[in-house]
């Protein structure tokens, strides 16, 4: 994942200006087919009230991830989108 700290400081102006937290947020993610970068992922949010959906691709190449949990604010929505960044292969929706 490619993000560069100008869009993360966008990023945290629009959160901070559309949302009250504590609240729900969607994460979505491309991987390619890889179990590994799958549980990667898992663990980086792993913890009580995470709700992880996964979708294969047409071919099975890639999956779908879209994990909707609880976030205090928009740092901690930005630091689980870098810590998600140093997982090779991940595109971020």
């Amino acid at each position: 994942m490619d993000k560069t700290p100008e869009v993360f400081k966008k990023l945290k102006l629009s959160l901070d200006e559309t949302m009250i937290f504590p609240s729900n947020y969607l994460y979505k993610f491309i991987i390619p087919k890889d179990n590994d970068k799958m549980k990667m992922i898992e663990d980086i949010f792993n913890y009580a009230g995470a709700v992880i959906t996964t979708r294969p691709s047409k071919t099975g190449k890639y999956t779908s991830i879209s994990i909707l949990i609880e976030m205090n604010s928009s740092d901690e929505i930005i630091s689980k989108y870098v810590e998600i960044g140093k997982v090779k292969g991940v595109i971020s929706l």
